[in-house]
C-alpha cells in the first residue's frame, strides 16, 4: 500500500477502524488489486473425495487422472494438478510438518472433530507452517484484524493442535493458547473462500479458503461499490489464487471502497445475522437503514426477477435514469439490483464491466457476460 501510483491506499475511518478508500477518481471497471494469498487451505469435507481439487493451487482436477501427482508421503489424500505444483507445495504449503499434522489431523478426524473445527484445525496448521516457512509472512496474518479471545473453542482447537504437531520455536514466535486464539480470530475475520464452479442446480460451497493480506481491509457495504473476481480454474495464469478487486461504478476519490461480504440480494435479517455472528458488528449503512423498517412482506420481493427490467434482447436496460428506479424513494437502492446484480436463475452475483469495456458486465459469480448500453 506504500505505491504511490497505487489507486487505493489505507486509511483510519471513524467506528470502522482500517479501510480502503481512492486515491484518485476511478472509471467502472478499474482493477483496485490483484492480491496473492499469504496462505491457503482446503475447505472439503473430509468424506469428499480427496482428488476433486489441487491440494496447492485449488484448481478442480479430474478423479484418478493420469496426470494427477500426490504428495510422496499422503499419497493419494494430497494430489497435484502438475509437478509445478507439487514442487513448490513440498517447499511451501505442503512441508513435512504439513503432512506429518494431516496425516494425524486425518487420524483424530470424527469422532473428535466436526466439520468447523476440522476446518479451523487445518487453517492452524497451515498459520503455523507459515511461522516456519515465513517468518515475514506470518507477522503480516498477525497484522490483521481480529482480536483474540481465549475461550472453550479456541482452548479445545489448541489441544487439538499441541496433540498433532510440535512446532519449534520459529521466528520468536511461542507455541501457546494465546497464539492460538490470536490465529483463529484472524482467519474468522478476513479468511476469503474460493468457490466451486458455479451450478445454478445445486448450493455453490466452498473448496478452499484463503488469507489475502490487503484485501483483508476492504470493509462490507450492503450497496457495496466494488466487487471481488478471481479465477481458480483458469488454466493460463500460474497465479490462478490471486483475488482481483473492481470498481463497479464511478467513484470519485477519496471514497471508501466496499465489498459485500455475501450475496446482495440477501434479506435484511439475513445480512444482519451473519454480519454480527460471522464479523461481530450490525450494518448500519443506508441500505439498511431503510430496510430496518420494511415488513417480511416487503423483504421477500428484493432482488427478485423483474423482466420489466430486461430490454428486448434480454440485455440489462441500464439506459433507464436513477429517479426513474427510485420512485418514492421507499427503496432507494433499487437502481443497484436492475443495472448490477445478475439476472441469472439460482445466482446472485454482482455485476461490474470489464476493464476499459464500461458497456461489458462479468458477473462475478457464475462468470456470464451482458451488455449494458449507457
Amino acid at each position: 500500500m506504500s505505491d504511490c501510483n497505487s489507486p487505493i491506499k489505507m486509511v483510519q475511518v471513524e467506528n470502522r477502524g482500517r479501510a480502503l478508500v481512492s486515491t484518485k477518481p476511478l472509471k467502472a471497471g478499474d482493477i483496485l488489486l490483484k492480491d496473492s494469498p499469504i496462505l491457503l487451505y482446503s475447505a472439503v469435507p473430509s468424506s469428499s473425495p480427496a482428488a476433486n481439487y489441487c491440494s496447492h493451487c485449488f484448481r478442480t482436477i479430474a478423479p484418478l487422472s493420469a496426470t494427477t501427482l500426490s504428495c510422496p508421503n499422503c499419497s493419494t489424500a494430497s494430489p497435484f494438478c502438475s509437478p509445478q505444483c507439487q514442487s513448490a507445495a513440498l517447499s511451501t504449503s505442503h512441508t513435512p510438518f504439513v503432512c506429518q499434522a494431516l496425516r494425524r489431523l486425518g487420524a483424530a478426524d470424527s469422532p473428535l472433530l466436526h466439520h468447523d473445527h476440522l476446518l479451523q484445525a487445518r487453517f492452524l496448521v497451515a498459520a503455523y507452517n507459515l511461522a516456519i516457512a515465513s517468518p515475514p509472512q506470518f507477522q503480516t496474518l498477525l497484522s490483521l484484524e481480529g482480536d483474540a479471545s481465549v475461550d472453550d473453542a479456541s482452548n479445545f482447537l489448541h489441544s487439538v493442535i499441541s496433540s498433532i504437531c510440535q512446532l519449534p520455536n520459529a521466528g520468536g514466535v511461542g507455541f501457546s493458547v494465546e497464539l492460538t486464539a490470536a490465529l483463529l480470530a484472524k482467519d474468522k475475520l478476513n479468511a476469503f473462500g474460493l468457490m466451486e464452479p458455479f451450478d445454478q442446480d445445486k448450493e455453490r460451497s466452498v473448496r478452499a479458503y484463503g488469507i489475502y493480506p490487503t484485501a483483508s481491509f476492504f470493509n462490507h457495504d450492503c450497496l457495496p461499490n466494488a466487487c471481488r473476481f478471481d479465477y481458480v480454474d483458469s488454466a493460463s495464469d500460474i497465479s490462478n489464487t490471486d483475488i482481483i478487486i473492481r470498481v463497479i461504478h464511478d467513484l470519485p476519490a477519496g471514497r471508501e471502497i466496499c465489498l459485500s461480504y455475501f450475496p446482495v440480494n440477501f434479506k435484511y435479517s439475513e445480512r444482519q445475522q451473519r454480519l454480527k455472528e460471522g464479523y461481530g458488528f450490525v450494518c448500519d449503512c443506508d441500505r439498511c437503514k431503510v430496510e430496518a423498517n420494511w415488513s417480511d412482506n416487503e423483504e421477500e420481493g428484493e432482488g427478485g426477477d423483474d423482466d420489466d427490467d430486461m430490454d428486448e434482447d434480454g440485455d440489462l436496460d441500464c439506459g433507464m435514469d436513477k429517479e426513474d428506479v427510485d420512485g418514492d424513494g421507499a427503496f432507494p437502492h433499487a437502481y443497484f439490483f436492475v443495472r448490477y446484480m445478475c439476472s441469472r436463475d439460482n445466482c446472485g452475483g454482482t455485476l461490474a464491466p470489464l476493464p476499459h469495456q464500461s458497456t461489458v458486465m462479468e458477473c462475478n459469480v457464475c462468470g456470464s457476460f451482458s451488455k449494458c448500453e449507457d
